[in-house]
């Protein structure tokens, strides 16, 4: 997924009312949305690098979106609209080793009245279930963590991916890690143990989970490589 046009660099201010963030771009300080509804827990120390895209829609109240934190040395891509976007490429180019060559993809498919997977993926006259989560948590330099908070929405997708199965259908979920360097990836059972718990039982169904770090720059962010997840 490449952006529109070349990212602005500034120094980060501070978020407020989890839509916000005041940002200090060439000694100007702007206001810019902030794509992420989420805690962006150990993202948003004041002083940080960010990169902001402006945009020309006169009817946006907003000219300038965040789209990547600089945190410890790492590049992460904080807005969750653009997980898909970057699944899907992946998906298209095979860059994900588990659905290479696909036949069909389809998005935002209904899997009942009340959820909706971000993916479903024929080959072959087997259906596949597909969810994305970004990632966008590391408490240390090597291990990419979800959830960042407690996720009761998480929980109800592992659930549904569940059921699912029972359908006939295979079911995945993809943790987006939007960091670079990332080695692993665990889930925070200390932040979400409920999560954790469904994920334990989830992974007992048959659920397969995969971990794909990204490759992140100020001009495209794209699936980079498939890393291991632990189980603690």
């Amino acid at each position: 997924m490449e952006f529109t046009k070349s990212l602005l660099k500034g120094k980060l201010i501070k978020r407020y009312k989890r839509f916000f963030v005041d940002v200090n771009l060439n000694k100007e300080v702007v206001t810019a949305h902030c794509p992420n509804t989420g805690s962006m827990k150990g993202l948003l120390d004041e002083g940080n690098e960010v990169h902001l895209l402006k945009h020309d829609d006169p009817k946006r109240k907003l000219k300038y979106g965040l789209e990547i934190i600089k945190a410890k040395k790492n590049f992460v891509g904080i807005n969750t609209h653009r997980a898909n976007k970057i699944v899907h490429h992946g998906l298209n180019n095979n860059l994900i080793k588990e659905f290479k060559n696909n036949d069909k993809i389809n998005s935002e498919v209904f899997f009942n009245k009340e959820t909706r997977f971000d993916f479903l993926i024929e080959k072959k006259g087997q259906k596949s279930f597909l969810e994305v989560k970004n990632v966008t948590l590391f408490r240390d330099e090597k291990t990419a963590e979800f959830p960042d908070a407690i996720t009761t929405r998480g929980s109800k997708h592992l659930l549904a991916l569940i059921d699912a199965i029972k359908k006939g259908y295979k079911s995945y979920l993809i943790f987006l890690v939007q960091i670079q360097n990332m080695q692993y990836f665990k889930i925070a059972k200390d932040i979400d143990s409920k999560y954790y718990d469904n994920y334990l039982i989830a992974k007992k169904a048959g659920v397969n989970f995969l971990a794909y770090r990204c490759k992140i720059s100020s001009k495209k962010i794209y699936i980079e490589k498939k890393i291991k997840i632990i189980d603690e």
